[in-house]
């Protein structure tokens, strides 16, 4: 059969498939893999998918964000599932609102779209811990993504439970998902050959029946550590005919796709936003449709690291991932298609079967801007601290049962009083004060671990050291990230002894016990703040933060993330269905400030 009416089988096949879920039908389907071809009810079917993870995005937005993405011709969804949030503390499962997968896999299917399922695992996806949870680093020597026992326990627990929310909405039992991935880019990381197949079994064990898929770079290193027997091979990226030629010198006789394209790219604090420029990123989407191939859009709509979710990377420095996920992606942030979008959707408009239309974007959401507005209250962190914990040294947050947030470190200076301070090592933001007195900053980003304590008459007595964890490292060797002061403190050549520990997770429960009080001004930085704003309307509005320093924001008690004056972002998404008609409450911690500055909600990111 002729390469072109062997892509248009593949393309009515994917058009009707998806017809009949959006019609509400839910027969069921077989999807296999033979040769180089994805095969559903035994005909090729080319994958045209694009990448969005339902945790990133309110619940209420689902269905917006999908139907946005079949409007623009894709005919599948990936996404990561993100177990931390799912499984915060051992045991304790969440899978209600934004974490109730089995529902944002149905209404993918309604909206006429197959999902390929990315659940870990090990995510990486610029999540805190590539999406692990962090009370596995309560282990002190707990090794990762291997076959150490505590972590393949762990990982199988998680396996078992994920797989019981959707073992019932695999393809051949009236489902949309097609395929579910092995770990991810395991290539990247590691060469434990009992590890993959072991996460294979787990999933087969608990019912999972459909093709799996491996996702890696396109190098030989990686496809041979990170690929295997019998699954499908992703590259990451693919989007030539090297890269698809070098998985195939494997051998397997499996399809090969690219499991992620990317049309937008990650941004760190104080770097230029990410982007990859539209004349790079068509040509190599073209490649793929004129050719047949399967592909992934990572990501059609990245949404949002609300709350302490965003991770960070490590290069030559420490490089914490800003709160937005927009990553410029097609469809942005606050769910408006972009230029790029209708760009990339007249190019896959040309591939659909015999040049059917693609159904219309759904309506634009409402924006509102919110006027000037200046928090009337405050409360200092000193005056609000829980009960202490006492060690001999410090320890990291995680030892403390604590997994996200910030911690307060306490000592009394004996016998040496001023000199040079030193943390070894912080994890990863400190503000440092002597005797109740602000000092100065350290910075893990920067490099920075000593401050100097000058000499005082009296001599300084106590030492505060505040912390903020910034999100852990998600990809690479140093994914054993703990946070907090991580091995000790000297001043001069002593090691300092005799801690008290506060952790501040600065959860619900925390922000529910702050003593707030108005017409007075604390007298050192590590202040919350709190205002109201009042609502006739609710809709889609950015927090724009640029008159603060660096921070945490709740609106109605719900975390919008970081902010931080060295850009890029000082904006943040605040979605309509995180605000109310009438009063709404604004709290601000900020690390610097000790007065407040006005707030207001803008159209855009900036």
């Amino acid at each position: 059969m002729k390469r072109p009416l062997v892509i248009m089988i593949m393309l009515l096949l994917g058009l009707t498939a998806s017809a009949a879920a959006a019609a509400g039908q839910t027969a069921e389907h077989s999807f296999k893999l033979q040769g180089d071809a994805f095969l559903l009810d035994g005909r090729p079917i080319r994958l045209m998918a694009g990448e969005l993870h339902f945790q990133r995005i309110p619940r209420e937005y689902w269905k917006d964000r999908l139907v946005k993405a079949r409007a623009m011709g894709l005919n599948a969804i990936a996404t990561y599932v993100f177990w931390n949030v799912l499984e915060p503390e051992p045991g304790q499962w969440d899978f209600t609102g934004r974490n109730d997968v089995a529902a944002f896999i149905r209404e993918a299917q309604a909206a006429g779209l197959w999902v390929i399922l990315r659940p870990g695992p090990y995510a990486c996806a610029e999540r805190d811990f590539g999406g692990l949870p962090a009370w596995l680093l309560r282990v002190p020597d707990i090794k990762i993504r291997c076959a150490d026992p505590r972590y393949v326990a762990a990982s199988e627990a998680y396996v078992r439970r994920l797989a019981a929310e959707v073992v019932g909405l695999q393809v051949q039992r009236g489902g949309p998902i097609l395929m579910v991935q092995i770990e991810n880019e395991y290539g990247s990381y590691g060469n434990d050959r009992e590890y993959l197949p072991a996460l294979r079994r787990a999933w087969e064990n608990a019912g999972i029946q459909i093709p799996f898929f491996t996702a890696d770079g396109a190098g030989p290193d990686m496809l041979e550590a990170g690929s295997l027997p019998g699954a499908a091979i992703g590259l990451d990226p693919g989007a030539n005919e090297k890269e698809f030629a070098e998985a195939a010198k494997l051998g397997r006789g499996v399809p090969v796709f690219c499991s992620e394209l990317y049309p937008g790219w990650i941004t760190h604090w104080g770097e230029p936003w990410g982007a990859v420029k539209t004349e790079d990123i068509m040509p190599k989407l073209t490649w793929l449709l004129d050719n047949g191939k399967s592909f992934n859009l990572y990501v059609v709509h990245g949404g949002t690291n609300f709350g302490f979710t965003a991770g960070a990377n490590f290069s030559d420095k420490y490089e914490p991932t800003v709160t937005s996920y927009d990553f410029g992606a097609p469809i942005n942030e606050m769910g408006q298609p972009t230029p790029r979008y209708f760009e990339m959707r007249a190019l896959l408009a040309k591939h659909q079967p015999g040049g059917a239309a693609l159904p219309e974007p759904p309506a634009p959401l409402p924006v509102i801007e919110i006027p000037d507005f200046l928090p009337a209250e405050s409360a200092s962190v000193f005056d609000n601290l829980p009960g202490p914990r006492r060690v001999p040294q410090p320890r990291p947050m995680e030892y403390f049962s604590q997994n996200t947030g910030f911690i307060l470190y306490r000592t009394k200076l004996v016998a040496t009083h001023s000199g040079k301070l030193t943390i070894t090592d912080l994890h990863d933001y400190a503000n440092i004060y002597v005797d109740g007195k602000f000092l100065g900053t350290l910075n893990r980003a920067k490099g920075e671990q000593s401050i100097e304590i000058p000499a005082a008459d009296p001599p300084a007595a106590r030492l505060d050291i505040l912390v903020e964890a910034m999100g852990r490292i998600n990809y690479g060797d140093r994914m054993i990230d703990r946070k907090g002061i991580t091995d000790r403190v000297t001043l001069g050549r002593m090691t300092l002894m005799g801690w008290e520990v506060f952790p501040l997770p600065l959860d619900r429960g925390f922000l529910a016990t702050l003593k707030f009080a108005s017409g007075r001004s604390p007298d050192r930085p590590g202040v919350f703040f709190r205002g109201v704003f009042k609502l006739q309307e609710t809709g889609d509005t950015y927090l724009d933060m640029s008159g603060w320093a660096k921070g945490v924001v709740w609106v109605n008690g719900r975390n919008l993330g970081r902010y931080w004056e060295i850009g890029p972002q000082k904006r943040l998404y605040c979605p309509a269905p995180f605000l109310k008609k009438g009063d709404n409450e604004v709290i601000v911690f900020d690390l610097h400030r000790t007065a407040p500055a006005a707030l207001r909600g803008v159209r855009s990111l900036g």
